[in-house]
C-alpha cells in the first residue's frame, strides 16, 4: 500500500507499479534534494531463478514543477538494458558476485539517465510521445544484483555501493533493489478497517486490542534514487533561501510509461512499438489507493496531475472519513457532525491538491498555486531535520516532514489516517475541535514519534540512497533482519525511538484545535530561527553520517 496494487490494471504490471515517492532535502548533503521512486511491489526475496528487475521495457521517469502550473519543467528518465552473459545456465549466477563486474553474475541490467527539460518534453501521459529528447547524463550504468543469499552475495553492502554513480553536475544514482520502505498495517486496514491497535472498539470485531502488524515486512522494491543540487530544481537555477518564496516549492511526481502496442511472436519474444503511454503514477502517497473509486482508479494512473481536478470530489468529501463514525460508533462525534453538514474538506484540498499556502500554517507553506494537482510539495528552503525528527512530519511539529515532501521513515499512513479523521480541519475552520480520537489513531508500528525504524524492522540508512539493505533470499523468511549498509550506522537499534527529546511528544495530546495551530506554529518558528542564522543542528534530525561513502565519489 502506499501505492501498491492500487489499480485493477496495473496490479497485473509490477514491474511498471510505482509503489512509492519520496523528496526531501538530504540530511548528509543539505544543498541537494533526494528523489526516490520504486517499483514492483511485496517482491520475494527468494523469488528466484528470475528475480526481480526493471522492466527494459518500461519508460521510468520522475517529474518536477517548479512554477506553479502542475506541468513538469525537467523530467529524469530512466530506461534500462538486460544482458544475460551466461546463455547455457538457467541460474542467475555461477559462483560468488564479489563485484558488480563479476564474470560469475549471469543477468545484469544497465541503467540509462536523461534529464528532459520542458522545451524537450514531447507528448507523455494520456497523449502518449516519445519523450526522447534532452541530455544524456549516464549510459549504461551498472544495477546491483539481487540479495540471493551468503554464497552468491556475501559482501552486498560492497555491491551496492559500486552501484552509486556519479553524474555531470554533481548528481548521484542508485538503480537497484532495496529493501521495502513503506510500513504499514495493510491486513487491518482492509479488512474493513478494524484498525490496530484499537481494533476492540470496532462495531463488528470481537477480538481484543493488539499490536499493528507491518504487512510490507520483510519485502523488497527495486528502487531509482537520485540526488541533484538544489539550483536544478529551481526556475531560476538559484539555491532556494527563503522559506516564504513560492520559488522555493517544487511539485514532485513519478510515472511508468508503455508503448501503446505489444505483440507475442512464436518463437516467444515480445515487441513493444508505438508511442508511450502513462500507466502508473504517484505524487502523495495513498491518493489512489484510498480517495479513488475502482472504477476510476485506471483512468487516474493515466491522467496527468493537470488534469487533476476531476478527482477532487473524492478529496473534499473522502469516503474513509465518511466511514469511520460508523466503523467505530461514539468516537467520532464531531467528524460526523462535519459530515454531515457537507462542508467540503478545505484542509485535504489544500495538503494534497494545492500544498499549504501561507497563513494557515504560521511560518510555514508548500503551496503551488491553484491548480489542483496529486503532486508532494517540496519547500527547499526549509533545513532537513538533524535531531530527533518526527516521524508524523509536520504535525509532529517537524517542518521537514511530509506533507512537506516525505521522508523515507515518514509515517504517512497515521498523518493521512488523522487527516481523514478530521485532526487537520481545524486549520481551516477556528470553531471545528477535532475529536480526541483523531489524535490517537496510530498503526501500532512505531515506539514514538522519534521513532524512524517501524519498530526497529527497517533501518534505514543515514546516507544515500537511504533505503535499507534487500533481504536476502537465502534466509527469507526465517531471519529478515536487514543488515547495515555502505558501511553505514543504520537508523534502527535497539535504542530508538526511546529517548525523550525535540519531538517526543505524542500529537494525540496536542491535536486539539488552536493546539495543533500552536504546535505548528513552533515547526514554523524553528525554520525561521534557522534561516537568521542557527545553526541545522540546532533544529532537529539524526546526527553524523558516520560511515557514509565520500558524498563526491564515484564508486562505479
Amino acid at each position: 500500500m502506499s501505492s501498491h496494487k492500487e489499480a485493477p490494471a496495473i496490479s497485473n504490471d509490477p514491474v511498471a507499479d510505482n509503489t512509492d515517492v519520496y523528496a526531501f532535502v538530504s540530511p548528509d548533503k543539505p544543498d541537494t534534494v533526494t528523489l526516490i521512486a520504486n517499483f514492483s511491489p511485496f517482491e520475494d526475496p527468494a523469488g528466484g531463478p528470475n528475480f526481480d528487475e526493471f522492466g527494459d521495457d518500461v519508460l521510468y521517469e520522475i517529474h518536477i514543477d517548479n512554477n506553479g502550473d502542475a506541468v513538469p519543467d525537467i523530467t529524469y528518465q530512466f530506461r534500462f538494458r538486460t544482458e544475460n552473459t551466461i546463455p547455457d545456465t538457467f541460474l542467475y549466477n555461477v559462483g560468488t558476485i564479489e563485484s558488480i563486474h563479476s564474470k560469475n553474475w549471469n543477468r545484469r541490467q544497465y541503467a540509462t539517465v536523461t534529464r528532459v527539460t520542458r522545451g524537450g518534453h514531447a507528448g507523455g501521459g494520456k497523449d502518449g510521445g516519445a519523450r526522447n529528447t534532452g541530455t544524456v547524463l549516464g549510459t549504461d550504468l551498472p544495477c546491483p544484483p539481487c540479495n540471493v543469499g551468503p554464497l552468491s552475495t556475501p559482501n552486498y553492502a560492497k555491491l551496492a555501493e559500486q552501484a552509486i554513480h556519479t553524474l555531470p553536475g554533481g548528481c548521484r544514482v542508485f538503480t537497484g533493489q532495496r529493501a521495502e520502505g513503506f510500513y504499514v498495517d495493510i491486513g487491518a486496514i482492509f479488512d474493513l478497517g478494524d484498525l490496530r491497535p484499537f481494533q476492540n472498539l470496532h462495531i463488528g470485531s470481537s477480538m481484543p486490542a493488539a499490536p499493528g502488524v507491518n504487512g510490507p515486512k520483510a519485502k523488497n522494491i527495486q528502487s531509482i534514487a537520485l540526488q541533484v543540487p538544489k539550483s536544478d530544481l529551481t526556475a531560476d537555477g538559484t539555491t532556494p533561501s527563503d522559506p516564504a518564496s513560492a520559488h522555493s516549492v517544487i511539485g514532485v511526481y513519478a510515472t511508468a510509461s508503455r508503448q501503446r502496442s505489444r505483440m507475442y511472436e512464436s518463437d516467444g519474444t515480445i515487441v513493444s512499438t508505438g508511442p508511450f503511454v502513462q500507466v502508473s503514477r504517484l505524487g502523495n502517497p495513498l491518493f489512489n489507493e484510498v480517495l479513488i473509486p475502482i472504477p476510476k482508479k485506471d483512468l487516474f494512473n493515466a491522467q496527468d496531475p493537470v488534469n487533476d481536478s476531476q478527482f477532487a470530489a473524492h478529496v473534499s468529501k473522502p469516503e474513509l472519513s465518511q466511514l469511520l463514525p460508523v466503523l467505530y460508533p461514539g468516537a467520532f462525534p464531531n467528524l460526523a457532525a462535519l459530515n454531515a453538514s457537507g462542508k467540503a474538506r478545505a484542509d485535504l484540498l489544500a495538503i494534497l491538491l494545492t500544498g499549504i499556502p501561507a497563513g494557515i500554517v504560521p511560518g510555514f507553506q508548500n503551496n503551488t498555486g491553484t491548480v489542483q494537482a496529486d503532486m508532494l510539495r517540496l519547500n527547499m528552503a526549509i533545513p532537513p531535520t538533524m535531531r530527533n525528527p518526527s516521524n508524523l512530519g509536520l504535525i509532529g511539529m517537524d517542518a521537514a516532514g511530509f506533507p512537506n515532501g516525505r521522508r523515507v521513515f515518514d509515517d504517512v499512513t497515521t498523518i493521512e489516517l488523522r487527516a481523514l479523521a478530521g485532526a487537520t480541519y481545524a486549520l481551516v475552520d477556528k470553531t471545528y475541535t477535532p475529536d480526541k480520537a483523531a489524535g490517537a489513531i496510530t498503526q501500532g508500528l512505531t515506539s514514538s514519534n522519534t521513532d524512524v525504524s517501524a519498530s526497529n524492522t527497517v533501518h534505514y540508512l543515514r546516507c544515500f540512497p537511504y533505503l535499507g539493505t534487500p533481504h536476502g533470499g537465502y534466509f527469507n523468511p526465517g531471519d529478515n533482519t536487514p543488515a547495515p549498509d555502505l558501511n553505514a550506522t543504520p537508523y534502527g537499534g535497539p535504542d530508538t525511538g526511546l529517548g525523550g527529546g525535540q519531538h517526543s511528544q505524542d500529537t494525540a495530546k496536542i491535536i486539539g484545535g488552536a493546539t495543533l495551530v500552536a504546535g505548528a506554529a513552533l515547526a514554523g518558528a524553528a525554520v525561521l530561527k534557522h534561516q537568521a542564522g542557527r545553526h541545522p543542528e540546532t533544529v532537529g534530525a539524526p546526527t553524523g553520517t558516520a560511515g557514509c561513502p565520500d558524498a563526491d565519489t564515484d564508486a562505479s
